[in-house]
C-alpha cells in the first residue's frame, strides 16, 4: 500500500513540476523552441544503470517530467517495479545548465530511493540521516569534428558510500568518517546509420574503497558502483522512432557488466507528449 500511494504521489507531482528523464546511454530530443515541455513514460524491461540492476529482474516504468529554457533545463524523473519481489523505488530531480556552444554541460542531480519498509523521509536531508544522494555531473557532449562524448559524475552528498575508518589505534576504527564521493567516468561515440541512432559506451568506476583486513580487523568498505577501480558496463544502444504513432520511440541496450558477470539485452518503449512554447 505505501509503495501504490508514492507511486500516486510523485505521478501528481511530475503534472506539477518541471522535470526530465535519464536513461543507459540514452537522452530524450526535446524539440524545438525556446521554451520546451516533454511529459511521458517508459517501460523498459530491465533497469540497468551504470552497471547496477535496480527494480530486481521486473519490468519497471518509468515517467519523466523535462522543463527546458535555452541552455537551462529542470527535471523529475521516477522508476516503479511492476512485479517481483524486489522494492526498489526512485525518484529524482535535477537541474542543469549548458555553455560554450552546448559542447558542455553541468548538472546537479538529487536522486531518491524510498523504501518499502524503511523509515525514509522525503523531506529528511541531515547528513546521516537522508536517504538522498546528491551527484555534480560534468559531460562533454562531443563536437562535429570529435564526436565522441565523456562523462564525469561524482555523489558529493547524502547517502553514499561509506568511509570506513582503516586505523586501529584511532577511537573512530571500524566506524564511518564520512562519505566516499564515489565517481563514475563514462565515454561514448555516438552515430548513426540510416535512420537509426547508435551510441557505444563504457563505463568506468574511479573509487577504490578499502578492503578488509584481518590481521587487523578491519571490516573494510562497500563500494557504491563496485568493490575497485575497473569497468562497470560495456555496450551500446539502438534507437529509431517507431511508426505506430506519433508520440511512441523505441530504443533497445546490449550491456556486458563486469561487476554482475552478466549480458543483458534491454528493451525500452518511451511514450511522450511534446509541449512547446514559442
Amino acid at each position: 500500500m505505501k509503495k501504490i500511494s508514492f507511486f500516486l504521489l510523485m505521478s501528481f507531482l511530475f503534472i506539477l513540476r518541471p522535470g526530465t528523464t535519464y536513461g543507459q546511454g540514452h537522452e530524450v530530443a526535446i524539440g524545438q523552441g525556446k521554451s520546451r515541455v516533454l511529459l511521458g513514460a517508459g517501460l523498459v524491461s530491465r533497469y540497468i544503470w551504470r552497471g547496477m540492476q535496480l527494480g530486481g529482474a521486473a519490468p519497471n516504468i518509468q515517467p519523466f517530467f523535462t522543463f527546458k529554457n535555452g541552455n537551462f533545463e529542470a527535471g523529475v524523473w521516477g522508476a516503479f517495479p511492476l512485479s517481483g519481489d524486489n522494492v526498489s523505488q526512485e525518484i529524482d530531480l535535477h537541474v542543469s545548465q549548458s555553455f560554450a556552444k552546448d559542447m558542455f554541460t553541468v548538472t546537479i542531480t538529487d536522486y531518491f530511493f524510498p523504501e518499502e519498509y524503511g523509515d525514509y523521509n522525503y523531506f529528511r536531508y541531515g547528513k546521516n540521516v537522508t536517504g538522498h544522494i546528491f551527484e555534480g555531473t560534468l559531460i562533454f557532449n562531443g563536437t562535429k569534428e570529435f564526436p565522441m562524448t565523456a562523462l564525469l559524475a561524482t555523489n558529493f552528498y547524502g547517502n553514499d558510500a561509506s568511509r570506513i575508518d582503516d586505523n586501529p589505534d584511532s577511537p573512530e576504527f571500524n566506524q564511518k568518517t564520512g562519505i566516499q564521493y564515489s565517481t563514475y567516468f563514462e565515454l561514448g561515440l555516438p552515430f548513426r546509420i540510416k535512420t537509426v541512432d547508435l551510441n557505444t559506451f563504457i563505463g568506468i568506476n574511479i573509487t577504490t574503497p578499502k578492503k578488509a583486513n584481518t590481521t587487523t580487523g578491519y571490516i573494510g568498505e562497500t563500494g557504491f558502483y563496485g568493490t575497485g577501480l575497473g569497468i562497470v558496463n560495456l555496450g551500446f544502444t539502438a534507437s529509431e522512432t517507431v511508426k505506430i504513432t506519433q508520440i511512441m520511440r523505441c530504443h533497445s541496450w546490449y550491456l556486458w557488466l563486469p561487476t554482475l558477470n552478466q549480458e543483458k539485452y534491454i528493451l525500452y518503449l518511451e511514450f511522450h507528449f511534446n509541449l512547446i512554447f514559442i
